[in-house]
């Protein structure tokens, strides 16, 4: 368990997770389990990661916007490694997503309000549209946008939406920095006061 009393990171089944020094984990986080978040890494406010039935991996400067839920699957007699939840570098998830059991590959991007099922597949610099759902076993092709309920394709991105979503990644590692150092600062007000 953390010492501040408005982050949540335990450990469970013998797995604790493993957090790079220099990530931002917001307040109201609850991270728990067989998970391992990497440098410059972002989680903002009221996220859930449970790695309770499997492993998840979180890449370097990938931010994980607030309200996202994130878990994997258990293993069965079916699929006996069942589906861990691996996210890559530089990836970007809006608020409010839901990743369960899938494979972001790096710079992915996953849209405010998506859902993103156990088995399915974004690859590097694809893009899933605010409020789609990629359903289990589905996989978007390389810089790719997918929108929809179910999530189809609809277009390749050009160079600038890539452009963008890169300047995305930097202002989150940005952010994340200033947001952390300000908690610090006013932690540090509130035991001097």
């Amino acid at each position: 368990m953390t010492d501040r009393p408005d982050i949540t990171i335990a450990a469970i089944h013998g797995k604790t997770p493993r957090i790079h020094d220099s990530a931002f984990i917001a307040p109201g986080c609850r991270i728990i389990g067989d998970v391992e978040i990497g440098p410059d890494v972002s989680i903002w406010y009221n996220c859930v990661i449970r790695a309770d039935v499997n492993f998840i991996r979180i890449g370097a400067r990938t931010n994980i916007q607030d309200g996202t839920v994130i878990h994997c699957d258990s293993p069965d007699p079916g699929r006996p490694e069942g589906y861990p939840t691996l996210i890559g570098e530089d990836v970007l998830v809006g608020h409010m997503a839901m990743i369960h059991g899938c494979t972001i590959e790096d710079r992915g991007f996953v849209g405010l309000g998506a859902i993103v099922m156990s088995g399915a597949h974004i690859e590097s610099d694809a893009m899933l549209a605010a409020g789609a759902m990629l359903t289990g076993g589905k996989r978007m092709a390389a810089k790719q946008l997918w929108a929809g309920r179910p999530a189809t394709f609809l277009r390749d991105l050009p160079e600038k939406a890539l452009a963008g979503m890169q300047i995305g990644v930097a202002h989150y590692v940005e952010n994340g920095r200033a947001h952390k150092a300000a908690l610090a600062e006013a932690a540090l007000g509130s035991a001097q006061g």
